[in-house]
This record gives C-alpha cells, sequence and structure tokens, in this order.
C-alpha cells in the first residue's frame, strides 16, 4: 500500500512538473510571437486639471506601463470641468496613440472607477485664500470618502491606487478608511516627487547626471515637514558608487539648504510659473507607478508613501513615505538603514504632523 502511495505521488509530481514547464514554454513562444498583452485599465480623477492634462499622453505613449503595454483611460472630472475633460478625450484622440486602446471621459464616478486597474487621483480641493485647514479638509474628505467608495464597489480585484492630490497622505489614509476590500498595500501616495527634486538638487550640486544618483529618502509627510535624506545615497564615479555625504563634503549645506530647497521647491515653482507644478508631478507619478508595477532596480530605492506597519518606530495606521523596493507589483520597505540623531528629530517631526492630520480628517468624518 504504501508503495502504491509513493508511485502515485511520484506521478502527481510528474505531471505538475509537466504542466510547469508547459506553461513556461507557451510564456516564451507568446513572448517571441510577440502576442500582444491585453490593455491595463487606468483611472485619472481630476483629468482636465493641469496635473491631469500633462499626465494622460504620458500615459498612452508608454511612460507609466512600457512601450508595448496597451492602456484604457478612464477620464474623471466634476460637472463645471466635463466641456474641458471632453476637450482633453479630443487631444487624445488627434494624437493617434498606438497603444491606446479606449478613452472614457466623465463625471460619473461610478463608470470612471469601473474594472480599473490602476487608479491616480489627481483630483481634490485647494486650499483657498481665507479658508481653515479643517474646511480644506472637510471638503477633500467628502471627496474621497465618494471616490473610494465607487473604487471599493467597482474597480478591478487587486487595484492599484495612487492618491496625488494633497493633502496625498491623509486623502490616501481616508481612501483607505472606505474602500476597506482594497488591500491597505493597494493604497499609495506620491511623495515620488519630492524623492526627484532631492536626486535633482544633489545632480546639480555635483555636476553629474541625475542618473548617477541614486538611494535618496523622502521621509513622512508630502508637505513641509517631509524630511529629505542623503544620509544612504550615492553617486556613481570612475572609481564605483560613493557616498554623496562624502563627495558633497558639505553636512552644513546638506543639513539646512538642501532639506528647505527640496521642501519648499513646490512654492518656489508657483512664484515662478504662478502655477503650481504639473508636469513633474505628472512624471513623478508615471516613475511611481511603472517601479511599482516592473519592479525597482537592483540595489536601488525609491520613496513612495505607504501604509506604516511600524517600522523605524513610525506610528502604525499612517501612510508615511519610507525607501521602498518593489518587485512582482508588490512594495517592501527597506530595512536597516541606520538613523542618526538628527534624522530621527526629523522623521519624529513629520509624523507628529501626520498624526494630527489624522485626527484633523477623522473629526471632519464625524
Amino acid at each position: 500500500m504504501d508503495y502504491f502511495y509513493i508511485v502515485l505521488l511520484q506521478k502527481i509530481l510528474v505531471v505538475l512538473f509537466c504542466i510547469s514547464l508547459f506553461w513556461k514554454i507557451i510564456k516564451h513562444m507568446a513572448s517571441f510571437l510577440n502576442v500582444p498583452k491585453e490593455p491595463i485599465t487606468i483611472l485619472v480623477a481630476g483629468a482636465a486639471g493641469q496635473i491631469g492634462y500633462a499626465l494622460v499622453p504620458m500615459i498612452a505613449r508608454g511612460v507609466m506601463l512600457g512601450p508595448d503595454q496597451p492602456v484604457i483611460l478612464h477620464m474623471l472630472d466634476i460637472e463645471p470641468a466635463a466641456e474641458a475633460l471632453n476637450g482633453v478625450k479630443m487631444e487624445l484622440v488627434d494624437a493617434a496613440f498606438p497603444l491606446l486602446k479606449g478613452v472614457v471621459a466623465t463625471s460619473d464616478v461610478v463608470e470612471a472607477c469601473k474594472d480599473v486597474n490602476i487608479a491616480v487621483m489627481v483630483g481634490g480641493f485647494p486650499r483657498k485664500e481665507g479658508m481653515e485647514r479643517k474646511d480644506v479638509m472637510s471638503k477633500n474628505v467628502s471627496i474621497y470618502k465618494a471616490q473610494a467608495s465607487a473604487l471599493e464597489k467597482h474597480a478591478a480585484p487587486n487595484c492599484k491606487v495612487l492618491v496625488v492630490a494633497n493633502p496625498a497622505n491623509t486623502n490616501a489614509l481616508i481612501l483607505k478608511e472606505f474602500a476597506p476590500s482594497i488591500p491597505e498595500k493597494n493604497i499609495t501616495c506620491l511623495t515620488r516627487l519630492d524623492h526627484n527634486r532631492a536626486l535633482g538638487q544633489i545632480s546639480e550640486r555635483l555636476k553629474v547626471h541625475v542618473s548617477d544618483v541614486k538611494n535618496a529618502i523622502i521621509w513622512g509627510n508630502h508637505s513641509s515637514t517631509q524630511y529629505p535624506d542623503v544620509n544612504h545615497a550615492t553617486v556613481a564615479s570612475n572609481n564605483g558608487e560613493k557616498p554623496v555625504k562624502e563627495i558633497v563634503a558639505d553636512d552644513n549645506w546638506l543639513n539646512s539648504e538642501f532639506i528647505t530647497t527640496v521642501q519648499q521647491r513646490g512654492a518656489a515653482i508657483i512664484k515662478a510659473r504662478k502655477l503650481s507644478s504639473a508636469l513633474s508631478a505628472a512624471s513623478s507619478a508615471c516613475d511611481h507607478i511603472r517601479d511599482w508595477v516592473l519592479g525597482t532596480p537592483k540595489g536601488t530605492w525609491v520613496s513612495m508613501g505607504v501604509y506604516s506597519d511600524g517600522s523605524y518606530g513610525i506610528q502604525k495606521g499612517l501612510i508615511y513615505s519610507f525607501p521602498v523596493t518593489c518587485e512582482n507589483g508588490e512594495w517592501s520597505i527597506v530595512q536597516g538603514l541606520k538613523i542618526d540623531e538628527f534624522s530621527r528629530a526629523k522623521m519624529d517631526a513629520t509624523a507628529k504632523e501626520l498624526v494630527e492630520e489624522k485626527s484633523l480628517a477623522y473629526s471632519c468624518l464625524n
């Protein structure tokens, strides 16, 4: 009897091995024959605005998901922006993007969220002159509560969400609250713009190409309390990778002007353009999703606002920016980085602001 079961088990293992081998051969043949991929449906909420207008052609051109990935765009905006949104749709049609397999332009949140695989939440209520923080928070809580409910009911399983609209971290937290079936690891906010700004400032300082600089970190909130950290960053040189701190050789600049420049870069752009960042925000949103879906390069991490699991002593349940690596569509917080006293204070200060924002948002819910 034992012999019978051993033989049966051997046969089962052979069958499983053959199935696995057959599947690998099929995948290889599909790649060799260049079988087109199924389209991925992407929602851009707030698509008629500045960032949305910059973002949708990047998605349609393959900047977000690669040059061989077809996409279907769902564009959502409020009813007063419906005419402008339709104009964006007309331009997308006129551009004749080969990867763009369909466009929906709507003010109906249910139609916009139907079967989406990726949602980029750009729309939000901006703070206007004379408004209190609680007034702005209350407006955004109601917006993200409604959009979260629609995603919860109508998005595709395992939908990935990126919140761009400010206050991005707390908007993402509200969205998570009202879309409980979406895994918490699938709800993120954009701090990649700040991350890219940090890389840009180092590359300018050292007069090197920005692609030679890597592993900066943005800790915390996408606000003026964020902490841009280059203690673990490196720059490529003829003699291999060198620590940024060693090459810059100016701790005073790194701990003061560098940090404030990154923190205040958005305000500086508004002062220069009389408009907020759009092109760089759209590009960074593409970077965020591309690395999340397709993976980060080996030895490189990026910054993402993600649900805190308590790493680095940050309170669980906040959406906080951490250094992450991505593989197979999943992000993981980089562990074991040494945190000095200066960094600890900065990380705790931005966490404190997020706790206050969370409390304010929940008071609006009540």
